[in-house]
């Protein structure tokens, strides 16, 4: 029997799949999902044989696939690894895995947009699959894609004077873990930037993120020399990172450099260097019309 697949019906359906204890099916009649043990089930349907549907199939490993996918597309290292090694541990894979995200509120959310996302589509597939054998055409409908809703739980504003302490101290980080870089990869005599990269920017040179509850989560800033303005840092602390802040930054940035400001030449270029390590960066760069200018390399003497 032909169902229309509702967005009420597939919220349903999408619950009953995780439910790995009971075993549900599509009431065609009713347009809605049953479960086996409910009064109003009756096995014996007559001639309406093609009352009752199963579901898309969905189990456990279906789960494990999709968190190893999840995993494995994040930019952030220290999530990554993470929900990597929970992955790999063998027993209480699941739980360890929700453990983790817990600690981290935004990537917990992309989680379970990407969960919900990947089965909609599982959903759709297992419908257009019945259309077929009911000689109807597929439906072309796309889950939406909300990912861009992790970005909403973060604020965007100026700098103020009260960022420099949070900046300094998240630079003092970031170092830290350029040297580490640097020594694992054998670069000897990096370069580092000691000094604070905090100007306490004029208008257009400078932004700051903030989670939900205030936290200071990354900035970026900016010294102008006549037009142009050139990126002295843009740091994220790592339990945001992966999230698209650098790039939601990047755009403002853009965004506010292109604005015209009282009594100033407007700014007609924009510059960053991006440090060995972050060269994944670029493809945000270039998506955001930025042009490759120079490239750097050195040597430590003497040669050996």
């Amino acid at each position: 029997m032909q169902f229309e697949l509702t967005d009420a019906l597939m919220d349903d359906i999408l619950f009953s799949m995780e439910d790995q204890d009971g075993e549900f099916l599509v009431d065609t009649r009713e347009g809605m999902v049953i479960s086996e043990n409910d009064e109003d089930f009756e096995e014996d349907t007559g001639e309406d044989e093609d009352r009752y549907i199963s579901l898309p199939e969905w189990g456990s490993s279906d789960g494990f696939r999709l968190m190893e996918h999840f995993a494995a597309g994040l930019r952030s290292p220290l999530l990554r690894t993470e929900l990597s090694s929970a992955l790999n541990r063998g027993k209480g894979v699941f739980r360890a895995f929700k453990d983790i995200l817990s600690r981290y509120p935004e990537a917990e959310k992309l989680w379970f947009a990407h969960k919900e996302r990947e089965m909609k589509r599982q959903i759709i597939r297992w419908y257009n699959s019945l259309r077929e054998e009911w000689g109807l055409a597929r439906i072309g409908m796309e889950p939406e894609d909300t990912a861009d809703l992790v970005l909403e739980d973060f604020r965007f504003r100026d700098c103020k004077e009260g960022d420099a302490a949070a900046a300094e101290e998240l630079h003092r980080l970031c170092l830290e873990e350029y040297r580490k870089y640097a020594e694992d990869k054998g670069i000897e005599g990096a370069a580092f930037e000691e000094d604070s990269p905090w100007v306490f920017p004029e208008p257009s040179a400078g932004l700051a993120a903030e989670a939900g509850g205030g936290e200071f989560a990354g900035y970026i800033s900016a010294v102008r020399t006549g037009t142009a303005l050139h990126i002295k840092a843009l740091e994220v602390q790592p339990e945001y990172r992966g999230l698209g802040i650098g790039e939601a930054l990047v755009s403002r940035l853009l965004e506010k450099a292109a604005a015209e400001i009282s009594g100033q030449e407007p700014i007609s270029r924009l510059s960053i260097d991006l440090p060995a390590g972050a060269e994944g960066f670029s493809r945000v760069l270039l998506r955001s019309s930025f042009k490759p200018y120079a490239v750097r390399y050195c040597v430590t003497l003497p040669l050996t």
